[in-house]
């Protein structure tokens, strides 16, 4: 039986650091590694072995120094990949070697020039390279959503039997729709039994090039895959990968649609993120779901006024759920007058309608001209005998 579980595999210190501006040194690797760890991932990804030396170290560093979640170094389906590899993840309490292996004609024949024969034969032997040098080995088909089906059927299977225990199908340049990308699973899982009977784990791993990368991840979860591979703030090469935020926020939003677990502490959600965004020297664009700057912010007068009158009109999850201090009620053209009184209020200044009408007044006219309207400048269009009736305010000035 399926387990409904879902293992989360963070790869922000391999493949999202290959998005241009994010590389990172051995100390910054080793920084993220720890808020990866106090989030509750259960697989970093933490390196290319081979790519580098700094790679190599920084894998070792993290090996030594992570211990709860399983470390894991890619690797090309080569025997030098695998084998420096095995000796980055030496000091790993829980090691992983991750090989890939193009599976897409179109890879197998301008990339790597081989035939299809000789990438089954290379992914055989390359995990049986893996497995025994460390006990959990990860397969890829690369490009596995423009692979031939029976040829993506047949790889698996090869590299299952040499002794694969995760399966990753990758949408390795964010091809697939979502509704095709699940039934890949489903199909695998139909044509190869021994995945849901020997307890093979399928994974998914999602690029973001039409926008949908986590759609794609989520319908993946519901056609089997039990990992899903993803990074913070959806880093990663090209547009980026499946965002680990989005995709745990989904899963507990939606837990009635989903109906699975997993071990992601999500007030960790938005530190993690905000970690990341120091390291690599800029962070998630305001709009970004769930940690963006404006992912609880509001400025429509009607959105406000009804998540003053009750935070669920607008909200389908607080911002405490996810690690950010609170909602944010931005003051600006489209606000309306219950968002102002409130803020007045905080301030310490309690108005009569008529008051408020004057003030909201003067609050418009200022709103067409500005863009950022600070507490000071609330203050400013009180009349004076509104500001002699201050009481000691909410919070302090802004």
């Amino acid at each position: 039986m399926i387990s409904n579980r879902i293992v989360f595999f963070d790869t922000t210190l391999r493949d999202g650091e290959q998005s241009p501006g994010c590389s990172m040194t051995t100390q910054e690797k080793l920084t993220m590694a720890h808020a990866l760890e106090d989030l509750g991932v259960d697989i970093i990804e933490a390196g290319f072995a081979v790519a580098s030396e700094g790679d190599f170290a920084a894998i070792a560093a993290i090996a030594q120094a992570v211990r709860k979640p399983r470390i894991v170094s890619l690797a090309r389906a080569k025997a030098e990949d695998i084998q420096k590899a095995a000796r980055s993840l030496q000091s790993a309490d829980h090691a992983r070697i991750h090989v890939f292996l193009a599976s897409s004609d179109l890879h197998l024949q301008y990339k790597l020039k081989i035939s299809r024969q000789q990438a089954l034969d290379q992914a055989a032997e390359s995990v049986r390279l893996a497995r025994s040098l460390v006990d959990d080995v990860e397969f890829s088909p690369e490009d596995a959503t423009r692979s031939d089906r029976d040829f993506l059927v047949e790889m698996v299977r090869v590299a299952i039997e040499a002794g694969a225990t995760t399966i990753n199908m990758p949408d390795t340049v964010g091809y697939s729709a979502p509704d095709e990308y699940g039934r890949m699973f489903a199909e695998v899982r139909e044509r190869i039994p021994s995945i849901d009977a020997d307890g093979i784990i399928l994974s998914s791993h999602c690029h973001d090039d039409l926008g949908l990368a986590v759609a794609n991840s989520l319908a993946a979860i519901r056609n089997g895959a039990r990992q899903v591979e993803c990074t913070i703030n959806g880093i990663g090469e090209r547009a980026g990968n499946a965002a680990l935020e989005e995709i745990a926020a989904a899963l507990y939003v939606r837990g009635d649609h989903y109906g699975v677990s997993n071990g992601i502490k999500l007030e960790n959600l938005y530190p993690a993120s905000q970690a990341l965004g120091q390291i690599i020297s800029f962070h998630p664009s305001p709009n970004k779901a769930v940690v963006g700057d404006n992912a609880f912010a509001h400025e429509s007068g009607i959105h406000q006024h009804g998540m003053l009158a009750n935070p669920l009109c607008y909200e389908i999850m607080t911002p405490a759920l996810v690690g950010v201090a609170r909602t944010n009620l931005v003051l600006g053209k489209h606000s309306g007058r219950a968002a102002l009184r409130n803020r007045l209020k905080e301030l310490g200044f309690t108005l009569t309608g008529d008051e408020l009408q004057h003030v909201y007044s003067r609050f418009v006219a200022l709103a067409d001209r500005k863009k950022n309207i600070y507490d000071y400048d609330l203050v400013g269009l009180l009349p004076n005998q509104l500001r002699e009736r201050r009481q000691e305010p909410a919070f302090g000035l802004a």
